[in-house]
């Protein structure tokens, strides 16, 4: 079935000037939420395309929080993008807490915090979903910009499926890994462990090389 195209008034772009250069900033209505896609270089690529799905962290995105990486991942997906001199940035909103929500998500930090929960047990024992994260959005913005093969930057498998469940080729997994620290170790043990995603760096010693975007 074709992916319904967005309505004028669901989609308005313009350039966005950063620290980094220049991009094309695609702002998009989806599915309760308004996102954004950041476009660097050639715009008429459409195999292969370096492309990171980011879903939205308030406190480590905007914040530096180092209980998670996902500052991190932000910065170097946007830094692995202008280094290639192309690619796509998607960033999802309405993703905080693996889609439970700013407050509950800082609710999960309390327990975390005074009886040692992971970021999963800690949401599911206050009745919350794990993950219900919707990468549609994703894929319909992808489709809008004619994009049909991407190489995705990323460590989760379910982005993966996601895309290409939603007419997404995902050509190749770019491995998105972050060095850890003292306050995240634990939270990249359970992705790893409960989650399926792929962080081998967890176990690895300080000088680990980190793979890089190819």
């Amino acid at each position: 079935m074709r992916e319904e195209a967005f309505k004028d008034e669901d989609l308005a772009e313009s350039d966005l000037v950063t620290r980094r250069g220049k991009f094309r900033a695609v702002a998009f209505r989806a599915d309760g939420h308004e996102h954004m896609a950041l476009v660097y270089g050639r715009t008429t690529l459409r195999e292969n395309v370096l492309v990171r799905v980011h879903s939205e962290c308030m406190t480590g995105d905007l914040f530096g929080a180092m209980r998670c990486e996902c500052g991190d991942q932000l910065d170097a997906a946007l830094d692995r993008i202008v280094a290639e001199g192309s690619g796509i940035l998607i960033y999802l909103r309405g993703h905080e807490g693996r889609g439970i929500g700013l407050v509950e998500k800082v609710r999960t930090h309390v327990l975390q915090d005074e009886q040692g929960l992971d970021t999963l047990d800690s949401a599911t024992t206050l009745g919350l979903p794990v993950d219900v994260r919707d990468y549609t959005p994703a894929a319909r913005v992808l489709k809008h910009l004619r994009v049909t093969s991407v190489r995705l930057m990323s460590n989760n498998p379910d982005k993966i499926e996601a895309l290409e469940t939603n007419g997404i080729e995902v050509a190749a997994r770019v491995p998105h890994l972050m060095r850890p620290n003292p306050h995240n170790i634990g939270y990249l043990t359970a992705k790893r462990d409960r989650l399926g995603h792929d962080l081998p760096q967890v176990d690895q010693p300080a000088d680990y090389e980190y793979p890089t975007a190819r």
